[in-house]
């Protein structure tokens, strides 16, 4: 690659002007990578009869120790009917308590019990291995580039709950 030219420049895409060719050619690679991100733990998840849903309530809960329902319904952004029918489960099978709030009996707080921590982190081993992978093949700029697409991508409102959850994280 030509030094200070990006891999899109030296492949003949100019960015200035986006054809809808280029943009659907974007989503279709965002499609597939999450596919190809979430394959073994979909797998993992699989045997256990769980889903996506299932997966991304153990990361945040994890992530956000003690978390409420309502921030964890803010984080996922999802009906509280979806997320009831997915905390069942995972309280049903032990993986996750719930304990009555101690500052505010109103609320419910979410725990990983010792299983679920178990689950949860094989699942975020699996992506961290398909993550790094990726990373060290496309390199430093291109890892800040994407992080930015991402991040442009989440829009404002999106923006202010990513980065309450990760303040303070490099």
């Amino acid at each position: 690659m030509t030094e200070g030219r990006t891999a899109i420049e030296s492949s003949g895409e100019n960015l200035r002007y986006l054809t809808d060719a280029q943009l659907c050619k974007g989503i279709d690679a965002m499609f597939f990578a999450y596919r190809g991100f979430s394959s073994e733990s979909d797998r993992i998840l699989a045997q256990m009869s769980y889903g996506r849903a299932h997966h991304r309530a153990l990361h945040f809960i994890n992530r956000v120790p003690g978390t409420t329902i309502n921030n964890l319904l803010s984080i996922l952004g999802v009906s509280k009917q979806s997320l009831n029918r997915v905390l069942k489960a995972l309280i049903e099978d032990g993986l996750v308590v719930r304990s009555v709030g101690e500052n505010d009996r109103r609320n419910r707080n979410l725990f990983l019990t010792e299983s679920g921590a178990q689950l949860e982190k094989r699942l975020f081993n699996s992506q961290c291995a398909c993550m790094s992978a990726a990373y060290r093949e496309a390199g430093p700029e291109a890892v800040a580039g994407f992080r930015s697409v991402l991040e442009a991508l989440m829009g404002k409102n999106l923006m202010n709950v990513y980065a309450r959850l990760t303040d303070g994280e490099q």
